[in-house]
């Protein structure tokens, strides 16, 4: 391992003949140690020991190696502190004599059972020293985070979540440090609890690790810092998941800005980011579920299986006797065992991916497939529409009061353009798609309920070969499925993460949103569009409360004015399957691309099929260089829109 670090090369493993794991990711200037995460014990000295496991796991730092995991080095401690504790010095290492008034061993330990123990302590320094060496050397300036945690129900006074002890910091030198991290530690959210931070509440920091980086280094920080075991029963044992879960992802974040601000204000690299501090190579954890998944997932499409086969013949029957109409839709059949796939799914080794974040994503896509799977298997069936509702949602008050406000606002006049048949759409489309390079096909289609729509696999744009296209929308078309939907489908293939290619939970109204910004950037949207995606939120309004095909195609025919055929278009969308509520996350998902477009860019969100949940997570994931920065793009710069037009979408309420 010495000459590991001496040639700056990345491993991981045992330290031999000690009790440490050691990971070395990437050679950065921090460094996060959890040297009381272990709990073994030689078996000699086991037999020796008065104490139970169960006792001695009491005095333990117990998941401490796990929240500092997605961190580039880390050095965790894997035998217990009665054996020896890395956090006092050699000879006083294995002080331990009783606990809570108990005896810790049967008989003294021999000079030979502390001489294996103190060498264990020792080839830990050896290494230790070694690496805040190399670091030093290579970067000027070092942090080390040294982690360890607290029992805090014998203390009978209010303790903080986080305590970071200064006793042997300097203050005057590092001060602002220890205010930046306090500082992040309280930005953790934790489920039902506050989180708090404190300095020198609890401990004061007068370990040995510490101690020993003072006497040998004078360019390297260390903070002490003290986690409540909020995330565990102290007296059984037990782990609390949530809470741990949000400590490891909120302590990776607090751990990487904190590293990068110190590097910006006292190493002068004033370009340095949180991602900066995080490793650029992709964690072979994470590659092997995201292979697994996809290789389980990448059939799974919603569309293909709730769009009916028999349009055509359904549109002929309630044509022919509307007011007694009921639909009797056929669907593709769904090649997929629901109960195996579940299995597999769930069988997906997720817990084993160290990043807190990507582990959370993939459980959540895991959760999400599983909800989509529900919704393939009961298209045509009652329970269609409880499963559509808990995978996509239902439109809120303040959805259907902007549909409404568009609605009632006199219709801005737009210049249609020339009518193109499907045809003609699809030639003007294909020399579009020409034009952005973009290999893909275009297909003329009648079992569609949408007027145009993308499949991923192959990239194929589908055209409704009953529908006539205007100028205006064929430009509108071209900017949402061409300039959106098939770029992300093709900038999702360039990305060595394939979970990109599949939807990421909540992308629908993320994309669809992105789709309709296009549109509206590109100087292509209407007021005659926007009052369409209104129809929209209240024909899905419609079906959940009305539950009658006639009925809601009589409320857009008679109250909202369209004509036959897009009211009976629209009524097909939202009533097919059983009751699909996609359609009101268009205007919805518009709403919210736009507003997050006037405060940050929109750019990563389309390197594939994502979700703006994971916006933050996308953006760390580019500048990490895990994901690479998307190649098609849509021009997201203001052309030429109509004031009075730009006036009523301003006005539109923010939706959550």
């Amino acid at each position: 391992m010495l000459r590991f670090i001496e040639l700056e090369q990345p491993f991981s493993g045992q330290l031999a003949d000690s009790g440490c794991q050691v990971k070395i990711e990437a050679y950065l200037p921090v460094v996060c140690t959890a040297i009381h995460a272990g709990s073994g014990m030689r078996p000699e000295l086991e037999k020796q020991c008065q104490l139970s496991a169960q006792e001695r796991f009491f005095e333990e730092d117990p998941f401490t190696d796990e929240m500092i995991a997605s961190q580039p080095i880390t050095l965790c401690g894997l035998d217990s502190r009665f054996e020896y504790d890395l956090n006092r010095p050699k000879t006083l290492s294995t002080y331990y004599k009783s606990a809570w008034s108990k005896k810790v061993w049967t008989k003294p330990l021999s000079p030979a059972q502390r001489q294996k123990s103190h060498s264990k302590h020792e080839l830990f320094y050896l290494l230790y020293k070694a690496l805040i060496k190399k670091l030093e050397t290579k970067f000027g300036l070092v942090i080390v985070f040294d982690l360890h945690s607290y029992n805090y129900q014998r203390i009978d006074k209010q303790t903080p979540v986080f305590n970071i002890g200064s006793a042997q910091i300097d203050m005057e030198r590092w001060g602002a440090v220890v205010k930046k991290f306090t500082g992040e530690l309280k930005q953790i959210s934790l489920p039902n609890l506050t989180c708090t931070a404190e300095v020198n509440a609890v401990f004061e920091g007068r370990g040995y690790l510490i101690s020993h980086t003072n006497a040998h280094f004078d360019r390297t920080l260390v903070l002490p810092t003290e986690v409540k075991k909020i995330f565990m029963d102290e007296q059984s044992g037990e782990e609390y998941p949530l809470v741990l879960e949000a400590v490891q992802i909120g302590l990776k974040q607090a751990i990487s800005n904190t590293s990068a601000y110190f590097q910006r204000r006292f190493n002068l690299k004033t370009r340095v980011r949180k991602a900066d501090m995080l490793s650029s190579q992709i964690e072979p954890s994470v590659l092997s579920v995201d292979k697994a998944l996809y290789r389980l997932a990448q059939k799974v499409e919603t569309l293909k299986y709730v769009n009916p086969t028999n349009l055509v013949k359904e549109r002929a029957r309630f044509f022919a006797a509307p007011g007694r109409y009921r639909p009797d839709y056929r669907y593709r059949q769904l090649p997929i065992k629901a109960n195996d796939f579940k299995h597999q799914l769930y069988k997906l080794p997720i817990d084993n991916i160290a990043d807190p974040d990507m582990r959370l994503l993939y459980s959540d896509m895991v959760n999400k497939l599983s909800e989509q799977v529900d919704l393939l298997t009961s298209v045509g069936q009652e329970s269609f529409l409880y499963n559509s509702l808990k995978y996509h949602g239902r439109p809120d008050t303040t959805a259907i009061k902007n549909a409404q406000f568009l609605l009632y606002a006199k219709t801005l006049a737009e210049e249609a353009g020339e009518i193109f048949t499907s045809a003609e759409a699809k030639v003007k489309m294909a020399e579009a798609a020409k034009a952005w390079d973009m290999k893909c096909r275009i297909v003329e289609t009648s079992s569609l309920a949408a007027r145009a729509m993308v499949s991923s696999v192959p990239p194929t744009l589908y055209l409704n070969n009953g529908a006539s296209f205007s100028q205006a929308e064929t430009n509108r078309l071209i900017q949402h499925e061409l300039g959106v939907h098939m770029a992300t489908t093709l900038n999702a293939r360039m990305q060595p993460l394939n979970i990109f290619r599949l939807g990421l939970p909540g992308s629908t109204a993320t994309q669809e949103g992105l789709a309709i910004l296009a549109e509206y950037k590109s100087g292509h949207m209407s007021h005659e569009r926007l009052q369409t995606l209104s129809v929209r939120v209240l024909a899905v309004d419609s079906m959940l409360k009305e539950q009658d095909f006639y009925q809601t195609y009589s409320y857009l025919l008679d109250e909202l004015g369209l004509d036959r055929d897009s009211a009976f278009n629209i009524t097909t969308r939202v009533y097919r399957g059983g009751g699909l509520t996609k359609d009101y996350l268009y205007l919805v998902g518009f709403i919210q691309m736009l507003r997050r477009s006037q405060q940050r860019s929109l750019d990563n969100l389309l390197i594939g099929k994502c979700s703006g949940k994971y916006h933050d997570l996308i953006d760390e994931l580019v500048e990490r260089k895990w994901l690479q920065t998307p190649h098609y793009r849509f021009d997201i710069s203001d052309n030429t829109i109509e004031p009075v037009l730009m006036y009523l979408i301003e006005s539109l309420q923010s939706v959550s």
